[in-house]
């Protein structure tokens, strides 16, 4: 009989461990609300509206209403600019549209409560105290002394008006603002104070680590290793040991050099666009022989590579062209200088984001 009292109780401590490690797991994993404002921040921040238009669908799926949505495109504003916010702003207003059209009700939400009229400089002062827990000085040091008009920017509009709207709760507010910061380079000092602010919030190490990876996703791995890096967690390889760098050497029989390059051109695009682990599908031709192809290939590991070789897009090139290739030849290459390749790309990037 003690024996049997002994497992059972034995079984429900075991139970309640177990329940509480699950609970404790849950409270410190992103909800589908959160990973939603990461994600919309990150891409909003670089501008990439295809995929944005995508991520706000899924953030009204998600639960979250037209009106935090609104809120959270209009305070980035203050961290990625005008242009950016108000071209997140138009995407949306298309995608509410179209679902409208589909006969989907999105919930509207709640409206913002009137912002006081009193000393906006105070209030703001105030909330960034909140979110700093540390007492801030009037003006504040430094910046605030050499150029007070952007201090009182900082207070007056975007803690006291922007923050300070209850729409969204601060703790919302500051998973967009360092998921924006996180998704742009040379912001690192910014990014470290909000996540210090972040954490007075309530957001987690673990919950930042997920914020990590969904930059990762849909940034690039470069950016999350700055949230890594600021954590001082590890910082993952952007270039993994079996990647794969290739130039394809490709003869082409005259007759078809026009339709094979309409064919590989969609190729190169569409495995660049939508395969995660494809890095580079760059096609050339030599000017004084059009017909030698040669296209350079950058696949993120060798397992990358073996899921672009099934890809619907890739079969199709293969099978339609297989009789416009003379010869191929496939050359395996080692970098060099994997650092400065790295350069490379940061400046197309940089580029782009102009």
């Amino acid at each position: 009989m003690f024996k049997v009292k002994f497992l059972k109780w034995i079984l429900f401590v075991v139970l309640m461990l177990n329940i509480n490690t699950m609970n404790a797991q849950i409270k410190d994993s992103l909800d589908a609300g959160q990973q939603s404002i990461v994600t919309i921040s990150a891409l909003t921040a670089i501008g990439d509206l295809e995929h944005l238009k995508t991520e706000l669908n899924n953030s009204l799926d998600a639960g979250l209403t037209i009106n935090e949505i609104k809120e959270v495109l209009v305070q980035l504003y203050a961290y990625c600019g005008f242009p950016r916010s108000l071209n997140s702003i138009s995407t949306f207003m298309q995608v509410v549209e179209e679902r409208k059209v589909k006969g989907i009700n999105d919930v509207v939400g709640k409206d913002a409560s009137p912002i006081s009229d009193t000393d906006k400089y105070e209030q703001g002062r105030k909330v960034l105290e909140v979110l700093t827990k540390t007492p801030q000085a009037k003006p504040a040091p430094g910046f605030g002394e050499f150029a007070p008009r952007i201090d009182a920017f900082l207070k007056e509009h975007l803690f006291a008006d922007i923050f300070d709207s209850d729409v969204l709760t601060y703790q919302q507010r500051e998973f967009a603002t360092i998921s924006a910061l996180a998704a742009m380079p040379g912001l690192e000092s910014q990014l470290q104070s909000h996540i210090k602010m972040g954490m007075n919030t309530g957001i987690t190490e673990s919950q930042l680590e997920q914020v990590a990876e969904l930059i990762e996703k849909h940034v690039s791995r470069t950016q999350a290793n700055s949230v890594r890096k600021l954590l001082s967690k590890p910082i993952v390889p952007v270039i993994e040991p079996d990647m794969i760098v290739r130039i394809s050497e490709i003869e082409i029989v005259p007759e078809y050099l026009e339709e094979y390059k309409a064919i590989l051109k969609e190729e190169a695009a569409s495995s660049v666009k939508i395969e995660p682990g494809v890095i580079a599908i760059f096609p050339m031709y030599q000017q004084e022989n059009p017909t030698q192809i040669r296209i350079i290939e950058m696949y993120a590991n060798k397992a990358a590579y073996q899921s672009h070789l099934q890809t619907q897009h890739f079969q199709r090139y293969k099978t339609s062209t297989f009789k416009m290739v003379k010869s191929l030849n496939l050359v395996d290459m080692k970098s060099i200088d994997k650092e400065t390749m790295l350069e490379i790309f940061r400046k197309l990037n940089w580029q782009k984001q102009q």
